[in-house]
């Protein structure tokens, strides 16, 4: 769950992709044609980012149900198992799942969020499973995950990708890393956070990927920058994997969790950057 940032947003789709418009003086039929392409350029960007968030969620609606239904059986090692790699699909989906801002809470939410009486979804059932460990009680909350998974799966195709929502969403997924979850508060029971951040950093390096014809035209040394700085932060990444999956976070030193918040800071730099600089061009 995060917070959006409006202004970063418009400053950065407004000037990567009509910025430098007025590099040359040309008539106004020339500007107007230059818009239309970029317009188009942007549509056809918006489109493939929609397509890859609902593919994400449709992922993330059967990883549910096997997560949800391992939870009724009473099968605690299976959803264990199920857990951290579900909730993947909805990390890289985040800028259009948290579109739809009465679901995402029930669906995400950590304790302490939301009232008691209303706290349900993921990681209500992540405490039962860790902390109490049983699944005696948490049928109910199995249900109601469901139910809100499927209602997000049929909610989302009225999504409009805007600007607003593609650009800035590659950058809050970052700072959501960066800000909260490198404390490890997001999966406090499992102690699964370093999921979240491979999530994370993924969906903000596709929404990067299909931004990438653009910014080169307009800063190719940037372009670069970005692309080591994702490497980085895989390169760390990489270093914690266990098997297919990831060593719990508690395993980590404090000075390996100040090195991959250090990373992702100087990923999030430059990339919030590219609004900024293509303006200047």
């Amino acid at each position: 769950m995060k917070k959006a940032h409006a202004s970063l947003a418009v400053l950065l789709s407004t000037s990567l992709l009509f910025g430098c418009a007025q590099e040359k003086e040309g008539t106004e039929q020339a500007g107007d044609n230059a818009k239309e392409v970029s317009a188009s350029k942007l549509d056809d960007v918006s489109s493939e980012y929609r397509e890859y968030a609902i593919g994400e969620i449709e992922e993330f609606v059967n990883a549910t149900e096997k997560f949800t239904t391992a939870v009724s059986a009473g099968d605690i090692e299976k959803a264990k198992e199920l857990y951290a790699p579900a909730r993947m699909h909805y990390e890289r989906a985040e800028p259009i799942a948290e579109v739809f801002g009465d679901l995402d809470p029930k669906i995400d939410a950590r304790e302490g969020d939301v009232k008691d009486e209303e706290w349900g979804g993921y990681h209500r059932i992540e405490m039962g499973l860790w902390q109490e460990n049983t699944t005696n009680g948490y049928e109910k909350y199995a249900d109601q995950l469901m139910n809100d998974v499927n209602l997000l799966r049929a909610k989302v195709e009225t999504v409009e990708v805007t600007p607003d929502l593609l650009i800035t969403g590659a950058v809050d997924l970052l700072n959501e890393v960066s800000t909260s979850k490198v404390t490890g508060e997001e999966d406090r029971y499992s102690h699964t956070d370093l999921y979240d951040f491979v999530a994370n950093v993924e969906g903000a390096e596709k929404i990067y990927d299909l931004l990438t014809p653009a910014l080169k035209e307009k800063d190719a040394k940037l372009a670069a920058e970005i692309q080591q700085r994702f490497d980085d932060v895989y390169g760390l990444l990489e270093k914690h994997k266990e098997g297919n999956g990831y060593i719990s976070y508690t395993d980590l030193k404090e000075a390996e969790v100040k090195e991959l918040s250090q990373a992702i800071d100087a990923l999030a730099e430059p990339l919030s950057q590219i609004g900024i600089v293509t303006e200047e061009s």
